[in-house]
């Protein structure tokens, strides 16, 4: 045992807690032995963004209490001949100990949510499907359109231009849009609005809305931060591309235009053709707007819906999530 370790080891103890404190509550272990090292060269030790829900980060609090690790002190506080003489005579033994068994220990907390994304043209039959995987998965469906469409919605019942830029930014910070969870419901500043959302008037607003760029990064900061926490079946137009680029798999589900018009006139008991022309027009906008325009995220699996049945459709997605994610296992 070298001279003065114990001596040592007590003036290095506060400045070992501050990076492998920032560690559990980031959820970043891997990085832990870089940032006692920094800590010891009397560096600041560097953050690292947490994207993990606010009980996993309790739960990572908890358990470093366990280990007495309360004292969040500026590391510069430790004299630094001390922290020196420690790092070379103990502190590597003791971060790989703490490596080896709090790596395991945390795997759980630093693993993100799955993410399924589903993008597509307008009823290409997204909503159905999405809705049906969430629930035979067991995730939290997350309807994105269903978001824009409130706005839309918003905007039409305050005599506003959809179109407006600035007011239709104002308008999506101020909204207070939830996604009822484990149903359909969708409820803007509190009111009901699941049917309401859905008539030709409030999808036609819904795309000028959703081609606004403030708008959109408005609502994809808040989907973004509910994919963090659980996992999801998100359905929209950007979710492979834009919102989850990494999610664990992408679908982009796709049907012939004249398929699209007959779901989409049945949905609102409407006219096909007025339907087919009201489509053509939200396709041209969807894929030509500056800001995250419908286009296929490069890894994403294209599944054609038409001439399919929902069930058939359903089996095609579930046969994929089973290959990427569950490694050949089945699920109910």
């Amino acid at each position: 045992m070298p001279d003065g370790f114990f001596h040592q080891l007590l003036e290095m103890l506060p400045v070992a807690r501050q990076p492998l404190v920032g560690s559990l509550e980031n959820h970043n272990l891997v990085r832990h032995h870089e940032a006692v090292g920094n800590a010891a060269r009397g560096q600041r030790a560097a953050a690292v963004k947490s994207q993990q829900s606010a009980s996993g980060r309790k739960s990572a609090q908890l358990i470093a209490g366990r280990f007495g690790l309360y004292d969040q002190r500026h590391v510069r506080q430790a004299a630094p001949e001390a922290v020196w003489n420690f790092r070379e005579c103990a502190l590597d033994h003791t971060v790989e100990l703490l490596g080896n068994h709090l790596h395991l220990l945390f795997y759980g907390l630093s693993t993100m949510a799955i993410v399924i994304a589903i993008d597509g043209p307008a009823a290409a039959g997204k909503s159905t499907i999405a809705r049906r995987l969430a629930d035979r998965l067991g995730f939290t469906y997350i309807d994105s359109g269903a978001m824009y469409r409130a706005l839309a919605l918003w905007a039409l019942r305050e005599k506003l231009d959809p179109a407006d830029m600035h007011r239709m930014e104002q308008l999506a910070m101020a909204a207070w849009i939830e996604l009822e969870r484990g149903t359909s419901r969708v409820l803007l500043n509190s009111e009901d609005v699941t049917e309401a959302i859905r008539s030709v008037d409030v999808s036609a607003a819904a795309s000028m809305v959703a081609a606004i760029p403030g708008v959109r990064r408005a609502l994809v900061e808040k989907q973004k931060a509910i994919g963090a926490q659980e996992n999801v079946v998100m359905e929209g137009r950007d979710i492979g591309s834009v919102v989850f680029p990494n999610a664990d798999l992408k679908i982009f589900l796709d049907a012939q235009p004249e398929e699209r018009a007959r779901r989409r006139a049945a949905e609102v008991n409407g006219d096909r053709d007025s339907v087919a022309s009201q489509i053509r027009e939200r396709d041209e906008r969807d894929r030509t707007r500056a800001e995250a325009p419908l286009t296929q995220a490069p890894d994403a699996v294209y599944v054609d819906s038409t001439g399919k049945s929902i069930e058939e459709v359903e089996d095609s997605i579930l046969r994929l999530v089973r290959a990427r994610i569950t490694n050949g296992k089945e699920f109910s």
